[in-house]
């Protein structure tokens, strides 16, 4: 396949690109759009994002020096281009895949990924930080943020500005504006951008573009004075700033993303420049793909689908986690009409998609500003309402010290969501959410819950629209549940564990997605005459010592699964209750996640390694019935 790439496959590092003739580099960019679409239409990942860039990062790697010029991209969205002329293509094919290239950047992946995230809004901050290592060192580098429209309206970005604004050092900030991110962006500041690109006189911007090449300054040594009272001016009205000039900025655009002769010729002279720059680029997400254009949120995160036939279908299966708890969201929002949504610009991913389209007048969408949506969540509990704060696990962890500080100090009676807790799967360590029960469980006020299955979300949903007492969060993981466990079940009651089978010899107990896997542990061990009790942990804060100490004063022994980390998590906290209400002692293991990021890989294959899998539970549970794993004390 790779003998298709004339060009693609020759490259080995950006340099390479400098050996091409503008010709045979818009003939590269063909090619890397072709590669995109060819890849991930056989491995799944970020789509309309990557084509949209195809052309400025072309462009880039043609205008600069890399390295040692330094490239920080704004998560690994809009990245995959990066990854190929970075000479990755003969491995491509392990996109996401277990052992495989991360879909993401990753230090540890490639040298010239200068900086890894999974998160956005991180690019300028880490870029300024490169800049000022620069200047400290006496390097003469340039460096680079490639940020995006969504990105750019995130708090953190803000702060990096003002603050490169201030220094006054030489960095480039790229915006790739698409004007849409995972789902449509919001906020005074995607106004503005409007505003910006709907100027009359844009409807010639290509033209004009053009033109303001032709009128550059010859030779390059003249470019930077040219250019501060060239293209800015050239580009903008002359009496018209804009609010990055006004924090320090030389702002340059809005220009097209993907007219490459354009882009190559404006940044092979903005890198002469000194000081902080801002380049627009309006791009197209989806760019070259047809329907990816037209749908661009579809085409976003894909599955594996029929390029030919432009074919993505997911397969028909059991509700998922997210949808039950969308479904249930808008159930109890439509008898309740205190309750309000909120999500950081997460609709979809989160499930609230429907209540946003239901119930318009009480959903909220921060945009990529977790900070905010919970102190915003505080705000509406503080007034009397009674807001459903959707956020992913890995997400709340930038949030931390609001949910501290801002809700739960004040035991303020916000409902926390957390999908995609435990391991994601194919998005890697920086979406894992390994550690929300280490972070939530010690704060003072919490109530933290954790559902066997997408039933018993459904039911936690609605438990937590009636608890006005603490704050809560529900934890729970991507995926469906599966029908392994019994459908008889008990009602929610604070505090409360549920025993699903009782047996003599061991206790088996489970927090939400582990505890099928406990189950059918259970059955495997019943075939080799071991007896296990099944305890569903249900709450995690405030934990049922009760229920637990009951079961193993008549097994003696217990093994505890989670999906979290060992250190704060649900095992550690069994443990030392237990070591205090049963001074004679008794046996344990706790099967946790390991103290190390875990890669990227499915579901199931990560469990099993982590030991986190029915054989793993088994082999946990023979080797305490042998006596050969801790006694306490």
């Amino acid at each position: 396949m790779e003998s298709a790439f004339q060009h693609l496959a020759k490259i080995a590092k950006p340099s390479d690109l400098h050996k091409m003739s503008d010709k045979e580099l818009r003939e590269l960019a063909t090619e890397v759009r072709q590669a995109i679409l060819q890849k991930v239409s056989k491995t799944g990942g970020h789509l309309s994002s990557n084509l949209g860039t195809v052309e400025l990062t072309v462009a880039l790697y043609a205008a600069y020096e890399i390295p040692p010029d330094k490239v920080v991209w704004d998560t690994g969205h809009q990245a995959y281009a990066h990854k190929l002329l970075t000479g990755r293509l003969d491995r491509f094919d392990t996109l996401r895949k277990h052992k495989g290239l991360s879909g993401f950047l990753r230090r540890q992946e490639h040298e010239l990924d200068s900086f890894g995230a999974g998160h956005a809004g991180t690019a300028i901050s880490a870029a300024l930080g490169f800049a000022i290592a620069r200047d400290k060192l006496g390097g003469t580098e340039r460096v680079l943020a490639i940020t995006g429209d969504a990105a750019i309206a995130s708090g953190m970005s803000w702060e990096a500005l003002n603050h490169a604004g201030a220094m006054g050092t030489d960095l480039t900030v790229v915006l790739n504006d698409n004007r849409m991110s995972i789902a449509p962006n919001v906020g005074a500041l995607t106004n503005y951008l409007a505003t910006l690109r709907s100027r009359p006189w844009l409807q010639n911007w290509a033209a004009a573009a053009k033109d303001v090449v032709v009128r550059m300054p010859d030779p390059i040594g003249k470019v930077a004075a040219g250019l501060r009272h060239g293209i800015t001016h050239y580009l903008a009205p002359s009496n018209t700033g804009t609010i990055f000039e006004e924090i320090g900025w030389e702002y340059i655009g809005p220009m097209d993303g993907h007219d490459l002769q354009v882009l190559l010729e404006v940044f092979r002279n903005v890198r002469e420049l000194k000081g902080p720059v801002f380049v627009h680029a309006l791009t197209v997400k989806g760019k070259g793909y047809d329907v990816a254009e037209e749908d661009a949120r579809k085409w976003h995160g894909v599955i594996p689908f029929d390029l030919e036939a432009n074919d993505m279908v997911k397969a028909a299966g059991p509700i998922t986690y997210t949808k039950a708890f969308g479904d249930a969201a808008v159930e109890c929002a439509e008898a309740d009409p205190t309750i309000v949504a909120i999500t950081a610009a997460m609709p979809d991913g989160t499930g609230l998609d429907a209540f946003a389209r239901q119930i318009p007048d009480r959903f909220y969408d921060t945009g990529i500003a977790e900070q905010h949506a919970v102190t915003f969540a505080a705000g509406l509990a503080a007034g009397g309402m009674k807001p459903f704060c959707a956020i992913y696990s890995t997400f709340l962890q930038r949030a931390f010290d609001q949910v501290l500080h801002d809700v739960c100090i004040q035991n303020l009676p916000v409902r926390f969501f957390l999908d995609r807790a435990g391991l994601v799967g194919d998005d890697g360590p920086t979406h894992h959410g390994a550690f929300d029960l280490s972070y939530l469980t010690p704060i003072p006020n919490v109530v933290v819950l954790s559902p066997r299955d997408t039933t018993e979300l459904r039911e936690m949903v609605r438990w937590m629209a009636r608890f006005d007492e603490h704050p809560s969060a529900v934890r729970y993981p991507r995926g469906s549940s599966d029908d392994r466990l019994p459908e008889a079940r008990t009602a929610i009651q604070l505090g409360c564990a549920e025993v699903l089978r009782t047996g003599s010899d061991v206790t088996l107990a489970a927090v939400g997605s582990m505890v099928s896997a406990a189950w059918e542990a259970a059955a495997i061990l019943e075939q080799e005459g071991i007896e296990a009790t099944v305890v569903n942990a249900r709450f995690i804060k405030p934990l049922d010592v009760g229920t637990i100490e009951k079961s193993v004063r008549q097994t003696g022994r217990i093994v505890t699964i989670e999906e979290n980390v060992r250190a704060g998590g649900y095992g550690q906290q069994v443990v030392d209750a237990l070591a205090a209400a049963l001074p004679g002692g008794f046996r344990h293991a706790v099967l946790t996640l390991p103290d190390e990021f875990i890669e990227h890989g499915s579901q199931p294959i990560l469990r099993s390694e982590c030991g986190l899998s029915a054989q793993g539970i088994v082999g946990a549970a023979r080797r305490l019935v042998a006596g050969s794993l801790t006694s306490t004390p």
